[in-house]
């Protein structure tokens, strides 16, 4: 069934998406001995936007329709706000943090993100979150923290607000993007990384920051590529299919991928807390994966443009100028129905309970 279908995709994007940007944090911790925090930031979405920039042009030439809906004028304000929150404050905010702050609170404090998304998912945009949502994702949370937890941490000061209101920040993008999630994922990572990184790059050289040789550039920017960018590509069809709780639980899982790379690519010892984590993340995955939501729910008339194949969601029909084939985008509409069927908080069920 389609329904299962896409489910298992939006699984499958969330944990790649958490796979790739954990993985590539001991890559750039590796470069930053060599590139100041602030100028690394702006060079890994700089890569994001031209890498991804030049990807969606290719393939736009060699497809020659479009294979996702592409962002609109009524877009253009949810879009401003996403760059805003989750590629200028969140980054600007991590940096002042982590002048204050040593670097295993701020690992610590990192963690409040998935916390942050899940929140504002739940209390602002009522995402069903049941109990067994809830515990999966509190044992995720919590793996992440005792993953990073080294010893202690300081007391409140500027930096640790710094960084929680970084993770407020990127907790709000994250439910923001939710809302463009059934446009193409590609132009919105690719404008929010062009932004950001000239935004970024151009605050750090003015204060100072020197631009090291090509190569170190070509390698912040390629970690940038995949670990940030194909990351949010992966995202964002994670929030499509799953909603913003679940897919920032899923992501929530990016700081045992970095710890699981730092030790088998990068020789760091096997700690107990490795494993410690690792069996709370498995946890609260299991948790997640078995959830079944399935109640009688009522589809209001909506018309709106994504990719789509016709399942029981999309039985409409089309216009002589409609592309062929399935999956493809055109303008549709959606008629009113009441049905029941096991659900997430995807873009066609977004709805109260």
């Amino acid at each position: 069934m389609r329904i299962f279908a896409r489910t298992r995709t939006g699984v499958a994007a969330a944990l790649g998406s958490a796979v790739l940007f954990g993985g590539s944090t001991p890559f750039a911790k590796a470069l930053l001995g060599e590139v100041s925090p602030w100028l690394m930031a702006g060079l890994l979405y700089l890569g994001v936007g031209i890498g991804l920039g030049a990807l969606r042009l290719v393939t736009a030439i060699r497809a020659g329709q479009p294979g996702e809906a592409p962002l609109r004028r009524g877009d253009l304000g949810w879009l401003a706000a996403i760059v805003l929150f989750g590629g200028v404050a969140g980054p600007l905010l991590l940096m002042v943090g982590l002048t204050y702050t040593p670097a295993a609170s701020a690992a610590l404090l990192l963690n409040l993100e998935g916390l942050a998304t899940l929140g504002i998912a739940w209390l602002v945009y009522r995402e069903n979150v049941d109990l067994r949502i809830g515990i999966g994702a509190a044992a995720i949370l919590l793996g992440a923290m005792i993953l990073s937890w080294q010893g202690g941490i300081d007391g409140l000061n500027r930096g640790s607000l710094a960084i929680a209101a970084a993770c407020l920040c990127w907790g709000i993008d994250n439910n923001l993007t939710r809302k463009l999630s059934a446009a193409d994922p590609v132009q919105i990572a690719t404008i929010k990384g062009l932004v950001a990184g000239i935004v970024n790059v151009g605050l750090a050289l003015s204060v100072g920051s020197a631009l090291p040789d090509g190569w170190r550039i070509a390698q912040a920017m390629t970690i940038g590529l995949v670990g940030y960018g194909i990351s949010l590509v992966l995202f964002i069809h994670g929030l499509r299919h799953l909603g913003a709780a679940r897919t920032g639980a899923y992501f929530s899982l990016a700081p045992f991928m970095g710890a699981a790379v730092a030790v088998f690519a990068f020789g760091d010892a096997m700690t107990p807390q490795l494993g410690i984590a690792a069996g709370l993340m498995g946890i609260g995955l299991y948790l997640h994966l078995a959830e079944r939501h399935e109640h009688d729910h009522h589809h209001k008339e909506r018309i709106h443009e994504h990719a789509h194949s016709h399942d029981i969601h999309h039985q409409h029909d089309h216009a002589p100028a409609d592309p062929p084939g399935e999956p493809h985008v055109h303008l549709h509409r959606h008629a009113p129905m009441i049905h029941r069927h096991p659900h997430f908080p995807d873009i066609h069920h977004r709805h109260r309970h």
